[in-house]
């Protein structure tokens, strides 16, 4: 059920449509030293998985990206894991009023995450404020909607929708965020603190898991905000 990408990092990929194109989604679970799980991007809760999870340790912590990214099923995690604390996104705690948020995300991290997963808000987007994570121990970057690594074992109607966004074939910032980003300076120090971590690895919130010229190829996809 979870696929573990490296020592207390798993990953849980599920099915997705939206718009009509089947772009999947990916859960991602750190282990914290204590046995503390911290959840981001939330995936749909069965009781098969709320076992799987409990078997990884104890729930503790629950992200989104955005607003936008990873919080249809906060709720269903509350209900599920009473002790849990739920954390919103820049913007989601006005968008989810039925929700009670235990704290906002920014770009310093929690201190009882700190030491294993940092964090920064990618800026300067009008519409979309996302925190990317970086799990330290195992090098790995987690990002939400500003990159998609979409390749041919998407449906056909994905991959020629894909490639008009300019998302198709290897990691790429779709091009409708490229044309919403109203501050380029925000956005460029924003990836610039995310290329300060010396991660091996990416893992996106939509498409394949990156194990191979990580850094490079995000430096690529944001090519454009030189």
């Amino acid at each position: 059920m979870f696929t573990e990408l490296a020592p207390d990092l798993f990953v849980l990929h599920e099915p997705l449509r939206f718009l009509g194109l089947h772009i999947g989604r990916n859960m991602v679970v750190v282990r914290l030293p204590n046995g503390d799980l911290f959840v981001n991007s939330p995936a749909t809760l069965t009781p098969a998985r709320v076992e799987a999870l409990d078997d990884l340790g104890t729930v503790r912590y629950v992200t989104p990206s955005s607003k936008l990214h990873g919080h249809r099923h906060l709720e269903d995690y509350r209900r599920a894991f009473p002790d849990a604390e739920l954390f919103a996104a820049p913007g989601l705690d006005r968008r989810r009023r039925d929700l009670t948020f235990d704290g906002l995300l920014g770009s310093a991290p929690d201190e009882r995450w700190a030491d294993v997963v940092d964090q920064v808000a990618f800026l300067g987007a009008a519409w979309l404020t996302e925190i990317e994570f970086y799990h330290r121990p195992s090098r790995t970057l987690v990002l939400g909607d500003v990159c998609y690594n979409l390749g041919p074992e998407a449906p056909l109607g994905t991959r020629l929708f894909a490639e008009l966004l300019g998302m198709y074939g290897d990691l790429a910032v779709p091009r409708d965020l490229r044309l919403t980003v109203r501050n380029p300076a925000s956005a460029r120090r924003s990836v610039e603190r995310l290329l300060e971590w010396p991660f091996g690895r990416v893992v996106v919130g939509h498409g394949r898991v990156v194990e191979r010229d990580a850094r490079a190829r995000v430096e690529a996809a944001f090519d454009w905000l030189r």
